[in-house]
């Protein structure tokens, strides 16, 4: 199953390094049947954005336990044992192995550009959580952000660039 797994970038950095990388409790998000059953319309790409947002979300919660450089990125991989968790939310799978780079097929990281509204919507992250206008507002100004897409092999150079 396709997976997108919210990471930081000292966990790429882990990942080129090692070779693997296990995702913060298994926690990853793909395109679920419970995915395709809330959305009506849409084509596999467009359920595969959903995805991928949620985990952008879930990579500015990692950035808020963290002192990692203030840019979500998320992992795209191909991933054998995957366990669906409605209960948690639509999106929401564990992983039950590490992810090995192989597997790996591309990530999604912030530019530079990013870094001011990303900062703003980790101090906030909480507040929007419990349904803080103000700070919901604060984390979709960082969500509007796209990602930059590197491909597998382009991973040590980014590591290299950042």
């Amino acid at each position: 199953m396709r997976v997108y797994i919210p990471a930081t970038l000292a966990m790429l950095q882990q990942l080129v390094a090692e070779g693997s990388l296990w995702p913060v409790n298994g926690t990853a998000f793909a395109v679920t049947p419970t995915v395709r059953e809330a959305y009506t319309e849409g084509d596999d790409d467009e359920l595969a954005e959903v995805a991928l947002r949620e985990a952008a979300l879930a990579s500015l919660r990692l950035l808020a336990d963290s002192d990692n450089p203030p840019r979500r990125a998320v992992l795209v991989a191909d991933a054998e044992e995957v366990t669906c968790r409605p209960d948690l939310d639509d999106a929401v799978v564990r992983v039950g192995a590490p992810i090995a780079i192989e597997d790996v097929i591309a990530a999604y990281v912030d530019s530079a550009a990013a870094e001011s509204a990303v900062l703003k919507a980790i101090e906030v992250i909480d507040a929007a959580d419990l349904g803080d206008e103000d700070a919901e507002l604060t984390v979709g100004d960082a969500l509007d952000y796209d990602l930059a897409w590197y491909a597998n092999q382009e991973l040590p150079f980014l590591i290299e660039l950042l």
